[in-house]
């Protein structure tokens, strides 16, 4: 195993046997070794994979300024994430949240702990992404000895949601949650009634919003592929939904600058009727 990069004596960058760019980390690791030469393997005290290139110079930039110590701990979390989660995450991952770890650490020591807006929303919305939030904070205070609040556990599955977005940014995910979060206060004032979150039916539906909001943000319209005599049905049948759905239209419009295809109108009826129909 060859140095392919040295980020400080005790973290350098190589290739696995199957040519993928990895972290290897050790005590006194690459002490007065140069690029290509060989690192003791009987040394390497954790080894992390890197699947994206490039991310390796974006790590070693923040590693000028960060105790190696959040770089493991950065690792830690995003492999128990990857074990939990169902979706893939993004690379970047690594660097964002080593970054933010860092500054939340450093405010935190100056007693400048950040309060985070949208600590209820995240809980409720991305259920599984906050409780593994809250276990890789239980970790990050266990390393660190200290309390960072469970604000910080909100913003960790926030980069976590983020990074399923892959190529967006927090500012991003943050729009995405504010606009699911007005959508289900349209469908609950107007049926004055409380959801089921356990429900099935709630899931699709928060899951819909969640996709319906990053097309918004991707700027990616969707095409009208049913024909009007369905959507008259639909509008006929599910009157009650149809209005809900209109309402939401009518609040895409004015404050997103966003008309809304047929098609959306049809699908967001659909799950609104099953959502709001008490048979």
């Amino acid at each position: 195993m060859k140095i392919k990069k040295i980020l400080n004596n005790n973290v350098a960058i190589s290739d696995n046997e199957l040519n993928q760019e990895i972290v290897v980390m050790g005590k006194g690791l690459v002490f007065q070794k140069k690029i290509g030469s060989s690192i003791d393997p009987t040394k390497i005290e954790k080894t992390f994979v890197l699947e994206s290139k490039g991310i390796s110079t974006k790590i070693a930039e923040l590693l000028e300024d960060i105790p190696e110590i959040y770089l493991e701990l950065t690792f830690k979390v995003i492999t128990l994430a990857k074990d939990k989660l169902p979706y893939k995450l993004n690379d970047y991952l690594y660097v964002a949240l080593l970054d933010h770890l860092n500054f939340a650490v450093e405010r935190h020591r100056r007693g400048l702990d950040l309060k985070n807006p949208l600590l209820w929303e995240i809980r409720k919305y991305y259920k599984q992404e906050f409780l593994i939030s809250l276990e890789a904070l239980e970790l990050i205070n266990k390393k660190l000895e200290m309390t960072l609040p469970e604000d910080e556990a909100a913003s960790i599955a926030l980069h976590l949601v983020n990074s399923q977005l892959s190529g967006e940014n927090v500012a991003t995910t943050i729009q995405v949650t504010e606009m699911v979060n007005d959508i289900l206060n349209i469908v609950k004032y107007y049926f004055q009634m409380e959801f089921d979150e356990e429900s099935i039916n709630y899931e699709r539906f928060l899951t819909h919003l969640r996709f319906f909001a990053i097309r918004f943000i991707r700027k990616e319209k969707a095409q009208n592929t049913y024909d009007d005599f369905l959507y008259e049905q639909i509008k006929l049948k599910y009157n009650e939904a149809f209005r809900c759905t209109r309402r939401i239209a009518d609040y895409l419009k004015d404050y997103h600058d966003w008309i809304i295809s047929q098609d959306e109108i049809l699908y967001l009826t659909l799950h609104i009727h099953r959502l709001s129909n008490r048979d």
